[in-house]
């Protein structure tokens, strides 16, 4: 009898497991992915200029900017693998990158797609003109 019950749970355990991850899926795509909008001129100034940096193609200070992406907080629309690019945000007084960053979509010069993040990752906004 208790090697039955185990069994069974076990059993429900498992189905429970493999509906999980579906069950996340469709939550993220339920959810508000970015909070909000933010205009151009609502940007730090820091940012305004790493945007312009992107558009032109210029070179940019650090060595991780124009690297893939990966969305993996999937905080971001659902795209292939690549299709998003992260560039640093200069933050004043920081020894380090600093958690500020632009991330582009598509073509970094040419999509218009871009978000900005305050927090390293933890939410976004789409930037607006």
């Amino acid at each position: 009898m208790f090697a039955r019950t185990l069994a069974c749970l076990l059993l429900c355990l498992v189905s429970f497991a493999a509906l999980l991850p579906v069950h996340q899926a469709q939550a993220r795509e339920r959810a508000p992915l970015v909070q909000q909008d933010i205009r151009l001129a609502q940007l730090p100034v820091e940012a305004r200029e790493t945007l312009q940096r992107i558009r032109s193609g210029a070179s940019m200070p650090y060595a991780k900017d124009g690297t893939v992406f990966g969305n993996r907080e999937g905080l971001l629309p659902r795209r292939p693998r690549g299709y998003y690019t992260e560039y640093t945000v200069p933050t004043p007084g920081s020894r380090d990158r600093g958690a500020r960053r632009i991330i582009a979509g598509g073509d970094p010069g040419r999509s218009g797609e871009y978000y900005y993040t305050s927090d390293h990752y933890r939410s976004f906004q789409q930037i607006r003109e």
